[in-house]
């Protein structure tokens, strides 16, 4: 016995419609006359212990490896610097807020 099923096609929904965008004219707060100066972005540099793309424990290494750093040298100190570089630029900012909080009431997880 063969049964036949004929689906019939979904209507696709009409495209919305595209007003025409105005956007304002873009002011940059410095004057032409005044030289911009250039901003080096960079990101925590590859680590060979954390080999695929989720950054997660990453993150959290180069968390406590500042905290680490600051508890042992001090808060001024430039080598801690780094660190510091690192974890805020892998780890979101809700993140970091916790652990914050976390280290402040004494609860943190991790080993400082």
């Amino acid at each position: 016995m063969l049964l036949r099923v004929q689906f019939s096609p979904l209507p696709f929904p009409s495209p919305p419609r595209s007003l025409p965008r105005q956007s304002p004219p873009l002011r940059s707060p410095v004057s032409q006359t005044d030289e911009m100066a250039e901003i080096e972005i960079k990101t925590a540099p590859a680590d060979f212990r954390f080999p695929t793309t989720n950054q997660t424990r990453h993150c959290f290494t180069r968390y406590v490896e500042y905290h680490r750093c600051v508890s042992v040298k001090g808060d001024a100190a430039a080598d801690c610097e780094k660190f510091a570089k690192y974890y805020r630029s892998l780890c979101p900012g809700e993140w970091v807020e916790k652990w914050n909080e976390q280290r402040e009431n004494g609860t943190f997880a991790g080993p400082l």
